[in-house]
């Protein structure tokens, strides 16, 4: 009888500590959002023991992903279409759409100096290549040619352009060198107030349409404890903080 009682009580422990270790949640996210991201999956994991498991890419090729049966359980998207359409299309679970951030774009050189407070380096003809997400995959890059259709500078640049599948892509043209400079989102480039290198010009947000980044908890998170957490968190004063920190409004 005391044996068979030792190893319930051993058994009811291994429950608990498992317990304890929390859960998996697979999360989509835009590229832009990548280090915001990593920075509150692990205090997320550390508050809630939840682990989230991250994937990084363009919203257009995470939506693909998504449609295609890739096992994500949260998207964070750099647009507010792409929840809405999955939502729309079955993917997403109605009514848990939110804005996470609204996402602010740069214009980028890796050299101190080189881009100017108001983007006159665009019309100086003194660079040879300007670098830019793929606007059909990245909503970063829309705004990006909308920046320059706006300015009248789409047919001069065009030629210069070399075109990232993403904004993550598109940063490391710019900081290998490969283009002088480069449209990436300002929390690539900017942490803790401030500017982490080069030099930037934060392009006025009366040139493009507001980058509305949405997340939408996907249906096969529907019922799991450890996406609804961490949809949760996301709205919570600490995320809201490290969210900000990088440049983000919300």
């Amino acid at each position: 009888m005391k044996s068979w009682l030792s190893g319930m009580v051993l058994g009811l422990g291994l429950v608990v500590v498992a317990s304890a270790r929390g859960a998996e949640v697979r999360v989509a996210v835009a590229a832009n959002f990548t280090a915001p991201m990593q920075k509150i999956a692990a205090v997320f994991a550390q508050d809630t023991g939840h682990k989230p498991v991250l994937a990084f890419g363009s919203t257009g090729k995470l939506y693909a992903q998504i449609r295609n049966g890739a096992p994500f359980q949260i998207m964070l998207a750099a647009d507010d279409k792409t929840p809405a359409l999955l939502e729309q299309q079955g993917y997403g679970v109605p009514g848990s759409r939110f804005t996470y951030a609204i996402g602010k774009l740069a214009l980028w050189s890796r050299e101190p100096g080189r881009v100017d407070d108001e983007g006159a380096v665009l019309r100086s003809g003194s660079f040879a290549h300007i670098a830019l997400a793929d606007p059909k995959l990245a909503p970063y890059g829309a705004a990006a040619v909308e920046v320059l259709s706006g300015l009248g500078l789409m047919a001069a640049l065009a030629p210069k352009f070399v075109r990232g599948e993403n904004i993550a892509q598109t940063y490391q043209f710019v900081a290998t060198g490969n283009a002088e400079l480069g449209f990436v989102a300002l929390s690539q480039v900017f942490a803790d107030g401030k500017l982490t290198q080069g030099s930037a010009w934060l392009i006025p947000e009366n040139l493009h349409a507001p980058i509305r980044q949405d997340a939408v908890l996907l249906v096969s998170g529907r019922d799991d404890a450890a996406a609804a957490a961490l949809m949760r968190y996301l709205r919570s004063d600490k995320a809201r903080a490290i969210i900000r920190s990088f440049g983000y409004a919300h």
